[in-house]
């Protein structure tokens, strides 16, 4: 075997940090944080994510390391599960609870009937139009720049799909519930419109993603235990390629 030959096998064999670590993101961290946390402490030479969580948010967010980073379309590509709660009768710049009060409204004489008649009709295929705060691209400008401004353009609307929305809890002004759905799904724009057909103005006070495609949060880590592996020990808990590639 040649020399160029051999080379060729060794470049494709993988390396043992090829793969993806699944992080349980803490709140206030932004996911680009976790990411530069992680590629500095580790000297890995690329980790990227297969989906961002907005600083509000915890739970799932996937790291890509090496050449896991050739998953990236397929792990953004899987359907989300998402826990929350909805704060009724406060708009948000931001739709979040992290944004500037817009408006403030008495909600207490919503029901919970009325809440969950609301969000009913948000289960299925609906057409969402992307917040203004997004990572969403105009002429090669993130829009939460224009945001940050006091610029607003026009945007169109985008499909996405909610297989489930059910609430779990009702304690007015908040709406706990657990969400299903596909990629691109804002949520924190979900709770901002169902606080407008209620009439009080609604925006997310909390949310956690608790799984994206088949991987669980259940079996992520808190970013204090990563950081206390090492180079040798931070690979055990890294899912290698192989395991992710069909077989």
């Amino acid at each position: 075997m040649s020399w160029n030959n051999r080379r060729s096998r060794r470049q494709r064999e993988p390396d043992p940090y090829d793969g993806i670590l699944l992080v349980d993101k803490p709140t206030e961290w932004t996911s680009h944080d976790v990411v530069a946390k992680i590629r500095n402490h580790f000297k890995f030479n690329k980790v990227g994510h297969g989906g961002t969580l907005d600083p509000l948010a915890t739970g799932l967010l996937v790291l890509l390391i090496g050449r896991g980073t050739k998953l990236s379309d397929r792990i953004m590509g899987g359907d989300k599960v998402y826990e929350g709660i909805i704060r009724l009768g406060i708009a948000t710049s931001t739709q979040d609870r992290d944004g500037e009060v817009l408006a403030e409204k008495d909600a207490s004489h919503i029901t919970r009937e009325q809440a969950e008649a609301a969000i009913s009709k948000y289960i299925g295929d609906i057409q969402q139009m992307p917040p203004m705060v997004s990572a969403i691209k105009k002429d090669g400008v993130p829009l939460y720049k224009l945001a940050r401004k006091g610029v607003e353009i026009e945007r169109e609307t985008r499909p996405i799909h909610v297989f489930s929305f059910d609430v779990l809890e009702f304690e007015n002004p908040f709406i706990t519930f657990r969400l299903k759905s596909t990629k691109g799904t804002y949520v924190r724009t979900l709770a901002h419109d169902i606080g407008n057909d209620l009439g009080v103005g609604g925006s997310l006070h909390e949310l956690r993603r608790a799984a994206s495609g088949n991987l669980s949060v259940d079996n992520a880590y808190a970013m204090d235990e990563i950081l206390a592996c090492d180079r040798e020990t931070i690979g055990e808990k890294i899912i290698s390629i192989v395991d992710m590639l069909p077989s």
